[in-house]
C-alpha cells in the first residue's frame, strides 16, 4: 500500500473519525476518494475499481468503505437499485451496518449514510442538504464537497456548484491533501455562472498545483468555449493532451470539447474523426455514462448541422438499450432517445416514451419532478423533429427553453437544445417561428461574439 495514503491516526488527527481500526482500510479509502476525486486511476492501487474491492475486503464492516462505493455507483448514474438486485443488496449492508449501534460509527459516518439513503431513493436535493450540513462541522471533508460538487450538477443548480466550494475554500490550506482539486472545482462553478475571467484564474492555478489536474483542464476548455475562444481552446487541449488524457474517466469528455471547437469551426471531418477514434470507441466499451452521453450528444450536434453519421448510431443505440428503463436521470434519458432516434429503433423510442409516462406515475424524488415539469415534453419535441413536425417541436419546447437547465448537465452540454431550437424554428413552416429563429440568433450573438456557428446560422436565418 502507498505511503502516501493517510492511516487511521493521520484521518483522526485531520478531525475525521473514521469507525474502522484497520490502517489497511484507512489508506484504501483514502486512495478511492483521491482517484475519484482526480479523474484517473492510480496504477499502484489497481485502479479505482480495484481500490474499492479491496477496500470492502479490508474491513467489510466500515461504513464509509460502503458509503464511497455506493456512492460512486449512484453518482456514475449508470445503475438503478430499484432494478439492480445487487446493487440493492449492497445498499442495504450498508445500511445495516450503520444501524447497529455496537460498531461505534460516528455522527459524521451516520449523515454519510443518511445522503446516501436520499441519494439512493432518488431525493437529490435532499441528499445535497445533508452533505452541506455536514460540511458545516467538517468543512475539509472533501467526499461530501464532491458528491455535493456532482450533484449540483446533475440538479442544474449552478450557483451551488460555485458557492458550495466558496463557503469551506477558507478552511482549506495548500498543505491538506487534495487541496489543489479545489481549484477546478471553484473554477467550474464560476464559468457556469458566467464569471468567466475569475474561473480562468481559478483554473490555471490548479494547474500550477498540479498539470495532471484534469478537472482544472476542463474547466479551462469551458472557459474557451463560453467565450468563443476557439482556436486557442484547441491550442490549449493539444499542448496538455500527455497531461489529461491519463486521466481516462474525462479524457473522453475532454475530446469531446475539442470536437466541439472543430464544429464551431465548420470542420465536421475532424470532428467525426475524434468520435470514431476517442469517443465512440470508448463509450461502447465502457458504457460509462459520461462517455455514452459525449457520443450521443456529438452525432446528435453533427446530425443538426446536416452530416451524415452513418451508421455510428447502431452501436450507440446497442450501447444505450440496457438503460432504457432507468430513469436515474433525464439527461440521460434525453440522450438515449437521441440514440434511439438515430438509429432509426421506432419500437424502442416508443417503448422509452412510455416507460417515461410510467414513471411519472409511479416514480418519486427530484428526476421524477424534473422529468414531470421538462424532461417528457423535451423528448417528445425530439421525436416531433425527427418526425419532420418542426413546428411540434418548436411549441414543446420553446416555453421550456429558461427551464431546461433544470435537467442538469453544463452550459456547453445544454447548449445542444438552445441550438436545437434554432434548427427546428428554421425548418419550421411558420413564419412566427421562422422570425424567433432570427431573435435567437441575435441573442446568441449577443452574448457570444465570436462562435462561427452562429454566424453560419444566422446567415441561413436572415436568408430566408
Amino acid at each position: 500500500m502507498n505511503l502516501q495514503w493517510r492511516d487511521c491516526q493521520e484521518w483522526r488527527d485531520a478531525g475525521f473519525p473514521l469507525s474502522t481500526t484497520s490502517n489497511e482500510a484507512a489508506k484504501l479509502y483514502d486512495a478511492a476518494l483521491t482517484q475519484y476525486v482526480g479523474w484517473y486511476d492510480d496504477d499502484n492501487s489497481g485502479g479505482i475499481e480495484s481500490t474499492l474491492d479491496k477496500l470492502l475486503q479490508a474491513d467489510p464492516d466500515f461504513v464509509m468503505a460502503h458509503v464511497i462505493n455506493n456512492g460512486l455507483q449512484m453518482i456514475g448514474t449508470g445503475k438503478n437499485p430499484k432494478h439492480d438486485t445487487e446493487f440493492r443488496a449492497s445498499l442495504d449492508t450498508c445500511y445495516k451496518i450503520a444501524s447497529d449501534d455496537k460498531r461505534g460509527i460516528s455522527d459524521w459516518e451516520k449523515l454519510h449514510v443518511k445522503g446516501l439513503h436520499y441519494l439512493a431513493d432518488g431525493y437529490w436535493n435532499e441528499a445535497c442538504l445533508t452533505w452541506e450540513r455536514i460540511l458545516v462541522d467538517y468543512p475539509t471533508d472533501m467526499l461530501s464537497l464532491k458528491f455535493a460538487h456532482d450533484c449540483y450538477f446533475y440538479l442544474g443548480r449552478k450557483t451551488e456548484i460555485r458557492d458550495s466550494i466558496a463557503r469551506v475554500l477558507p478552511v482549506w490550506s495548500l498543505k491538506q491533501p487534495l487541496y489543489g482539486y479545489l481549484m477546478g472545482m471553484y473554477s467550474f462553478g464560476l464559468c457556469e455562472t458566467s464569471r468567466f475571467e475569475q474561473a480562468e484564474q481559478y483554473a490555471r492555478k490548479g494547474l500550477e498545483l498540479n498539470r495532471r489536474d484534469s478537472w482544472s483542464t476542463h474547466s479551462l476548455a469551458h472557459v474557451f468555449e463560453m467565450q468563443g475562444r476557439i482556436d486557442e481552446g484547441l491550442k490549449f487541449l493539444e499542448s496538455t493532451v500527455a497531461d489529461w488524457e491519463p486521466s481516462n474517466m474525462l479524457s473522453c469528455h475532454l475530446f469531446w470539447h475539442k470536437s466541439l471547437y472543430y464544429i464551431e469551426k465548420s470542420d465536421h471531418e475532424a470532428a467525426l474523426s475524434i468520435y470514431d477514434k476517442r469517443i465512440g470507441q470508448v463509450a461502447n466499451k465502457t458504457g460509462a455514462m459520461l462517455d455514452v452521453i459525449d457520443a450521443c450528444s456529438l452525432l446528435y450536434r453533427l446530425s443538426m448541422e446536416g452530416i451524415n453519421v452513418g451508421n455510428r448510431w447502431e452501436e450507440l443505440c446497442r450501447t444505450c438499450l440496457p438503460h432504457k428503463d432507468d430513469h436515474i436521470l433525464v439527461f440521460n434519458d434525453v440522450h438515449f432517445l437521441m440514440a434511439y432516434l438515430g438509429a432509426g429503433q421506432k419500437q424502442t423510442v416508443n417503448e422509452l416514451l412510455d416507460s417515461i409516462r410510467e414513471f411519472l406515475k409511479t416514480g418519486q424524488g427530484s428526476n421524477h419532478q424534473i422529468t414531470k415539469e421538462v424532461g417528457l415534453a423535451v423528448c417528445e419535441a425530439l421525436v416531433d423533429y425527427n418526425n419532420g413536425d418542426y413546428s411540434a417541436a418548436v411549441e414543446k419546447i420553446w416555453p421550456l427553453r429558461c427551464h431546461i437547465v433544470n435537467i442538469g448537465g453544463s452550459d456547453a452540454q445544454r447548449d445542444l437544445f438552445a441550438q436545437f431550437l434554432i434548427h427546428a424554428a428554421l425548418k419550421s413552416s411558420r413564419q412566427e417561428h421562422q422570425i424567433l429563429a432570427k431573435r435567437l440568433l441575435f441573442e446568441r450573438k449577443a452574448l457570444k461574439e465570436n462562435s462561427p456557428l452562429t454566424d453560419r446560422l444566422l446567415q441561413k436565418a436572415l436568408s430566408m
